[in-house]
């Protein structure tokens, strides 16, 4: 995969919500109404993960779920974490 331009991915962000750029990587924060919730997000996350066999960097604490996508061969964000985005967001958050 390619490493996409700055501008193309700022581009791209215009139909993802929430989702930011920086130091080559793809971010977003998630807040859910409980521990629970939160978690059942990080289960569909890691469904869009082997269905992509690509894997974010994630953490969650409580209710709260941070992901960073980024393709580490190409040193920074490719099209397969801007669809990995797109699935994320396609599901009910």
């Amino acid at each position: 995969m390619k490493k996409l331009s700055a501008d193309t991915i700022e581009e791209a962000l215009n139909s993802l919500e929430g989702w930011t750029y920086k130091n080559n990587a793809l971010h977003k924060k998630f807040v859910f109404e409980d521990f629970v919730e939160a978690f059942g997000f990080l289960g569909r996350v890691a469904l869009i993960s082997e269905q992509l066999t690509h894997h974010p960097n994630w953490s969650g604490v409580y209710n709260k779920v941070e992901l960073r996508l980024s393709t580490h061969d190409a040193g920074g964000v490719t099209k397969k974490d801007l669809e990995f985005a797109e699935r994320v967001e396609s599901y009910e958050t």
